[in-house]
């Protein structure tokens, strides 16, 4: 009898049990937020925006609101991150011992940011409410005494002139694993600080036959890749053939159903899915029940929310923020609604646009999933098309042509005589016909949103496919020092970025 396991998930039980159901969300965030403004009071940035007036405030929110001016990463950065970097008390109290890298879907560089030790504690707090949600799920006590193998960037941190080290989050967050689940985790330090991302995966391989592994974690396209090479490497037909005990795959960073079926393949049978919404900023969500990839927003983790309507209440029509945005609290959003989601955290970010678009699922269980990313869309001849309807229609061609598509990337391309095509690049197990493909997107897309339609009759003159191999894409990524971990290929490509990508594939052609 695994006596272990039981008393892990016996107390899970217990702690499940024992949290009651917080419906006053309105309340929880209000607290969150005079615990960071009580925090900061003291910092630069508290005494700039008179923090404490703010907490003497009769409605605090609507004061901090009505103060503080709602940034992107830019601003931030140029005002106040950069001062943190060299001096103390400047958004948050003290200067950061880390610094994440974020993994350069958008932007040129990677942006820098601050991770206090308070956000580590909210990270690794998110992370156990997401453990305890597991009473919700009908597992075997043994489970809780395997391996989990958490399929990450490199955990090889980098020293910065400036003192702090710096890396991507799941690097930082990794050394920062505490001492009662080394033991558990997998690959381990060592491996784990591997930077090379092939030698990563190559040890990972070798050792693979020593670990019981019973969880993975990791974005779905890396973990697949290394499901993969494991699966070669030992001349096995599924990977239950070396770890027989896997039974839950924890997903995030990219949408996980495009991935679902090639995922599959490598399986003898399917596991429990769960999602996690982890970003440089914070752990801001995951799936917390059975029956659903929607995840539940970490209210009570010391991270205040804000969202901002993506529509014409927020945004112009080319996803620009208006000057003075309508702006709602947990306790005013509604189902369905696309919200661009503003947070402030415990590492000093305030009133902060994380780029992300989110969208209620269930305001019960305050469930959210990603939708797309306000700069992710596109919109160059009114089609406003999001990552949201992407994914849905290229996971329905997929059904359609009876492929596996595992990646794409779009563009909006100006041809010769001035007219706009939707230039579709992507990549599938299978060969498929690349007009019929095309053809099918094209149809797909006009039936899923209206906007596409109207363009499609107007200046959207019409939609070119091309396949690649799912290799090309990760080579490309390679080019620019992009692979492996928590690096995502961009969806959506400006027209210099996705004539470069294809010239870069048609020379490995």
């Amino acid at each position: 009898m695994a006596i272990l396991g039981s008393i892990v998930k016996s107390a899970i039980d217990i702690k499940h049990t024992l949290t009651p159901e917080r419906e006053d969300y309105q309340n929880i965030q209000i607290e969150q937020l005079r615990k960071l403004l009580s925090k900061a009071n003291a910092t630069a940035f508290g005494l700039y925006y008179q923090f404490e007036a703010l907490l003497r405030a009769d409605d605090p929110v609507k004061a901090f609101q009505k103060s503080i001016p709602i940034v992107d990463y830019d601003t931030l950065n140029s005002r106040w991150w950069r001062q943190q970097q060299i001096a103390p008390d400047i958004t948050w109290p003290g200067k950061p011992d880390y610094f994440a890298l974020s993994s350069g879907t958008t932007g040129k560089d990677s942006k820098r940011i601050p991770v206090s030790q308070e956000m580590l504690e909210s990270i690794r707090s998110v992370g156990i409410s997401q453990a305890e949600s597991l009473a919700k799920y009908d597992l075997p006590p043994g489970l809780f005494e395997k391996d989990i193998l958490m399929l990450g960037s490199s955990a090889q941190l980098q020293r910065h002139p400036n003192g702090h080290l710096e890396g991507e989050i799941s690097g930082i967050s990794t050394n920062n694993i505490p001492g009662w689940f080394s033991g558990f985790y997998k690959p381990g330090l060592e491996i784990a600080s591997i930077e090379d991302w092939d030698e990563r995966v190559l040890a990972i391989a070798r050792q693979a036959p020593d670990w019981d592994v019973g969880a993975i974690a990791g974005i779905p396209s890396w973990v697949q890749m290394m499901l993969k090479y494991v699966i070669e490497y030992h001349h096995v037909d599924n990977i239950h053939q070396i770890w027989p005990a896997l039974s839950i795959y924890v997903s995030g960073g990219i949408a996980f159903e495009p991935y679902r079926p090639s995922l599959e393949k490598l399986m003898a049978r399917p596991l429990i899915y769960m999602d996690t919404y982890l970003a440089s900023e914070g752990f801001f969500a995951h799936t917390a029940r059975p029956g659903t990839m929607a995840m539940k927003l970490a209210l009570e983790h010391g991270i205040f929310y804000e969202f901002i309507p993506f529509d014409e209440r927020g945004f112009d029509g080319a996803g620009n923020l208006l000057p003075e945005p309508e702006t709602f609290t947990v306790g005013e959003v509604k189902e369905g609604q696309d919200y661009a989601l503003i947070v402030s955290t415990p590492a000093g970010a305030w009133r902060y646009m994380i780029g992300d678009t989110v969208k209620f699922t269930n305001l019960q269980e305050m469930e959210i999933v990603i939708s797309g990313r306000t700069k992710y869309f596109l919109n160059v001849v009114g089609a406003q098309l999001s990552e949201e309807k992407m994914n849905a229609a290229i996971q329905a061609l997929s059904q359609k042509l009876d492929i596996t598509i595992n990646e794409f990337a779009v563009a909006a391309i100006k041809d010769k005589q001035g007219d706009f095509y939707h230039h579709w690049v992507v990549s599938a197990d299978e060969d498929f016909d690349e007009q019929e493909a095309a053809q099918q997107l094209d149809h797909l897309l006009q039936g899923l949103n209206k906007n596409y339609g109207v363009a499609r009759r107007k200046a959207l003159r019409g939609v070119e496919l091309k396949a690649v191999p799912t290799q090309t894409f990760y080579r490309w990524l390679e080019t620019n020092k992009k692979k492996g971990g928590q690096v995502k290929v961009p969806k959506v490509m400006d027209e210099d970025k996705m004539k470069a990508f294809l010239a870069f594939a048609s020379q490995l052609n």
